[in-house]
């Protein structure tokens, strides 16, 4: 006997699930908690199966007959329908996924590995550069003509720069999710052979050793933040990265031990590297404590305390005073190893104060030497130096070999 929406709509739940059938394989299940939900019985290979079509009364008796007939015009045609409803549902998953959501996705695997400034610095590009661009596309039909013109209009501001970033990771975002399945292909490989020339320019650029005194008096002078002057002063008595001070919390420094340890996980070469502070750099982050050292970071940003100083304030307001492709805050470590090396300081400090990694791999593994007691006098030499030249001292007696 076929079902009748009487039938349907009057059957009560039961110690036991049971079924009640329709025709052709349709059935209504109902569930001890009083579910009705429609099902349809076939065999395929020789294997009986089931098909779930839907919940009463979602789901008419009408359209379930509909579906059944449906599933069974699949079966006419040698596809096993409930293969085929799973196919269309990773379709539909796939159809739905947006460049957004993927990007994200290899953003969350990717983060765990990456220094907190190479994450920073790849969301701030993403949600800035690529989300307000394709963030809405779905992934799967993104074509390398859009990847070519959003990469343009990064260029044609010339950030070249981070249009180079951008292409890497488009390239990586397309790659994992090919990876995954959810994309047929990855439209962002060799967008390298297609990017604009950018003009060459000198890298890290740092004055003389001779010029300190103007740049440092220019600064004083200047009307910009003083954390940004602190900031600048800081750089050049310790020879640091301009993102390892910009996101240094508080809890890393010793000032009275007038030490700075820097955990692997925020170094470059995911080695803790500790830094030796000189007497004049324990004094300007004593004066920094007293601005800031009720937030967690050293150096917060202006607007949200929470997040850290832009990466741009330090060669802004450098660019303030006037040396904009003179002077950077990356500048100031080429400048530290010119003068050291040129006053003949042991290499070995030196490359360990710049926290460099060895070439030699086996030498890197096996040299645990901080040389921490030489690096401190080494950096109290240099700003005792820095001082001196800045009060007009001939400097040139103040050397140490070693």
């Amino acid at each position: 006997m076929a079902l009748t929406d009487t039938a349907i709509r009057t059957a009560k739940p039961r110690d036991k699930l049971y079924r009640l059938a329709d025709a052709h394989g349709l059935c209504l299940e109902v569930t001890t908690t009083g579910s009705k939900l429609w099902r349809v019985r076939y065999r395929f290979e020789g294997k009986a199966k089931m098909l779930a079509a839907g919940a009463y009364p979602s789901v008419t008796l009408a359209q379930a007959r509909e579906r059944r007939d449906a599933a069974q015009k699949l079966l006419a045609q040698g596809v096993d329908p409930s293969a085929y409803k799973q196919q269309e549902k990773v379709a539909a998953a796939i159809q739905a996924l947006t460049v957004e959501s993927l990007a994200r996705e290899w953003y969350s695997y990717n983060q765990p590995r990456w220094a907190p400034a190479t994450a920073s610095k790849a969301l701030q590009y993403l949600e800035s550069d690529i989300f307000p661009v394709i963030g809405k596309r779905p992934a799967a039909e993104v074509q390398r003509p859009e990847l070519v013109d959003l990469v343009r209009k990064i260029e044609r501001r010339e950030a070249f720069n981070v249009a180079r970033k951008v292409r890497q990771w488009l390239s990586q975002i397309f790659r994992f999710g090919l990876a995954k399945g959810v994309v047929p292909g990855n439209p962002a490989t060799d967008l390298d052979v297609v990017a604009a020339h950018a003009p060459r320019t000198r890298h890290h650029p740092h004055v003389s050793e001779a010029e300190l005194p103007g740049l440092l008096e220019r600064l004083e002078a200047a009307q910009c933040d003083i954390t940004s002057k602190i900031a600048i002063r800081l750089l050049l008595l310790t020879a640091v990265r301009p993102g390892e001070l910009r996101l240094a919390p508080w809890d890393e420094f010793d000032l009275d031990a007038a030490t700075w340890t820097i955990p692997a996980a925020r170094m470059k070469a995911r080695r803790p590297h500790i830094v030796p502070l000189p007497r004049q750099a324990v004094v300007l982050l004593r004066t920094l404590y007293e601005l800031t050292g009720t937030y967690p970071l050293a150096f917060p940003g202006r607007n949200d305390r929470s997040r850290p100083m832009s990466e741009n304030t330090v060669n802004k307001a450098l660019s303030t005073i006037g040396y904009e492709g003179r002077q950077t805050g990356h500048g100031f470590r080429h400048l530290l190893s010119t003068s050291l090396n040129s006053r003949g300081y042991n290499r070995d400090w030196i490359e360990r104060q710049l926290a460099h990694g060895d070439q030699d791999s086996i030498r890197h593994t096996y040299n645990h030497a901080h040389y921490l007691e030489q690096r401190r006098e080494m950096m109290q030499t240099w700003a005792d130096s820095v001082d001196a030249l800045c009060a007009g001292v001939n400097v040139a007696t103040i050397k140490r070999h070693a």
